[in-house]
Parts: C-alpha cells; structure tokens; sequence
C-alpha cells in the first residue's frame, strides 16, 4: 500500500427525502487514495467542494454506498466533472432512478476489488438500509466506509421504505463485526468510530429495536 494513502472527508449539506418526508442532513464524503488517484465514496449534495478536494488527482471511481439521494445527489454531475464511473449496487436501482431517473451508472458487488493506489478496496453488501447497501473495507489501511449501514451508536435507519431491521441486524453480525476490532470506521453522517467500540452493543441494538 502507499504510504501517502490519505483519507479526506468533505462535509456538504442539503436534504434527504423520502416516503413524503424531507430532512436537513450533513453529509460525510470521503475523498481515499493517495497523491496520484483517489476513489470518493458518496457524492452528496455539491459537487464543486468534492472536486476542490480530488485536487487534480485521478478519480478511479465515484463509489456510492446506497442509492437514498442525500448520497448520491450530484452522483451523475460529479462523474463528468471528474471523468470517472459512478459505482453502485443494483439492488438500489429503484431508489437510483427516484432521484437520477433514466441515469446510468456502473454495477458493484458483494466481494468485488477496486484497485487503489497500490491497495484494494473490498466491497461488502451489506443489506439492510437499503437493499443494495455496501460498505468499503480497505484491509491494509484497516479502514471501513460504511455509508449509512453503521454509526457511531448503531446501525442506519430502518424505519422508511426498502429498509428492513433484521436484515442490517444480520449484516452487522455477519459482515461488519467479524472484521478486526481496530478497524477504523467512517460513516456516511457524524464522527468516525471502529469496530471494537460498536460491536459489543448489538445486543443492545436489537433490544431496543433500533
């Protein structure tokens, strides 16, 4: 792996919507790589802050890690500023075309490798949030990007439509906390945390149903 391997975060604001309901939210994109190419996870509300922070370097690809809007709102513009292929599970194709209607993007799947300044990016589905959500495991620098699959004191929402609670209860157990206790976490909203830190309150978690 490189030794320059960076992780930048661009926080961006703007709106969620969905079942009806619209929500102000904070965004965290994350701009990963190092000094030559960069992969950013999420493109979410403005895409002039995300190119600011690519700097001139080669974005291998715009990775989304679901299809809700906030995540990929200039998913499409941000693509063509920068040249690169918007990635994303199909499972969230509905969700995909609710904001992006007949706009295109590129698959991913459970197990696939992005290649990545001298490292790899592992993709993990994730389902649960949504049906087509994934996280980023990056093995070598024990990084997780989790989109809005794990927070710091629990798991994303499940409450609206094309979410369900035992699936990312599930997800949670058998694909995110089997992975190193060190594995720094950062997620799609709010601070950074680690696998150590969130994986013993599952239980808690499903207690309290959420």
């Amino acid at each position: 792996m490189s030794r320059g391997f960076t992780v930048d975060r661009v926080l961006t604001t703007g709106t969620f919507a969905l079942d009806g309901g619209t929500w102000e939210v904070d965004n965290n994109v994350w701009v990963i790589g190092d000094d030559s190419e960069v992969v950013v996870v999420d493109a979410a509300h403005d895409a002039q802050p995300i190119v600011d922070a690519v700097a001139g370097r080669r974005v291998v690809a715009v990775v989304c890690t679901h299809a809700h809007n906030d995540h990929i709102t200039v998913a499409p513009q941000l693509a063509a500023a920068v040249d690169a292929p918007v990635l994303l599970h199909p499972a969230d194709d509905v969700l995909w075309h609710m904001t992006h209607r007949g706009g295109r993007y590129q698959s991913i799947e459970d197990g696939q490798r992005i290649s990545l300044g001298g490292t790899e990016i592992h993709v993990i589905h994730a389902p649960g949030h949504s049906p087509g959500s994934v996280c980023l495991h990056v093995p070598e620098a024990e990084h997780l990007f989790t989109g809005d699959t794990l927070f710091a004191g629990g798991p994303g929402a499940t409450g609206r439509s094309f979410s369900d609670f035992p699936t990312i209860v599930s997800s949670l157990r058998e694909r995110l906390f089997t992975l190193p206790e060190a594995t720094g976490v950062f997620t799609g909203h709010g601070d950074a945390t680690t696998i150590g830190r969130e994986a013993p309150h599952l239980e808690e978690w499903i207690a309290r149903g959420h």
